[in-house]
């Protein structure tokens, strides 16, 4: 569990509560940019290019053979289940994820102190580990996203008549942002990042992921293309986050054959503990 350490669990003193959160902000963005201490096997460049090429063409052919037609048909869906898509595609926003863990990490920061006991140190490192990597796999592959969206410049469903075929390359405008879904990149990489973390949430996720994908269409925000690409672009940040943080030994680790799996994490009532213990240290520090 050591090798987890960034910010959390050191043992650096600090003469107040703000210069010790700083400096395992700091320790934890050093940590996460050290250098790899495992080889993992990558695919090879053939594997790579015979992958793209594979990505392309799913999604040229729904553009093709989906694209109409899944819109035409959403056009004529139920009040009822418009009304059920309106309210469950809220929730492919990130910042349903990215908020709770930004503030959990900043929480986590500002419970490891040097009184703190140290087994309850290394707990809330472990955990603050994962989450950063959830975080961190859902908030990378969605900035890409944003971003790539307003370059790519595809109008959506009901702007410019319904034409699949019309861009306007960096438009900077929301109504020119269909291509890739952001709802379904952040769905997909939620289920990537969680599910390597919590295995048994793996089929909930997948529900939960397949929904939102939906919900885009249905509500003519999205052509089925843009959420194909949405969910490649999601699922593979989501696998290189988790590849960069086997690297170095951070809730992943390399095999000898240069697979990644996961370290084995604390239990929630573990965390539970750990955090009640740092909070007496906080309560009463040690003079």
């Amino acid at each position: 569990m050591n090798g987890e350490l960034g910010g959390f669990g050191s043992d650096r003193g600090a003469p107040t509560r703000l210069a010790q959160f700083i400096a395992n902000v700091r320790q934890t963005l050093a940590t996460l940019t050290r250098p790899p201490r495992h080889a993992i096997a990558w695919p090879g460049r053939a594997a790579i290019a015979v992958g793209a090429a594979l990505a392309v063409i799913a999604v040229l052919a729904a553009m093709i053979l989906l694209d109409a037609r899944l819109v035409a048909l959403a056009a004529g869906l139920s009040p009822r289940l418009v009304e059920f898509f309106q309210r469950v595609t809220r929730f492919g926003e990130s910042g349903w994820f990215l908020w709770p863990l930004g503030l959990a990490l900043l929480a986590l920061a500002a419970l490891d102190r040097p009184e703190a006991p140290r087994w309850s140190r290394l707990v809330l490192a472990a955990w603050g580990t994962r989450l950063g990597f959830i975080f961190t796999a859902i908030a990378v592959p969605g900035l890409f996203v944003s971003i790539a969206k307003r370059l790519i410049g595809r109008a959506r469903p009901l702007t410019d008549g319904g034409d699949i075929w019309s861009y306007h390359l960096a438009a900077w405008r929301v109504e020119y942002a269909a291509l890739p879904s952001g709802h379904a990149t952040t769905a997909f990489a939620a289920l990537v990042a969680i599910g390597a973390v919590v295995p048994e949430a793996r089929a909930l996720l997948w529900i939960y992921a397949v929904v939102i994908a939906a919900s885009r269409v249905a509500l003519q925000s999205h052509h089925p293309s843009d959420v194909i690409a949405g969910a490649i672009v999601g699922s593979l940040g989501a696998l290189l986050v988790r590849h960069w943080f086997a690297g170095r030994r951070l809730a992943f680790t390399v095999t000898p054959a240069g697979r990644v799996r996961a370290l084995p994490g604390p239990g929630i009532r573990r965390i539970g503990r750990a955090i009640a213990g740092s909070l007496r240290s906080v309560a009463s520090p040690v003079a």
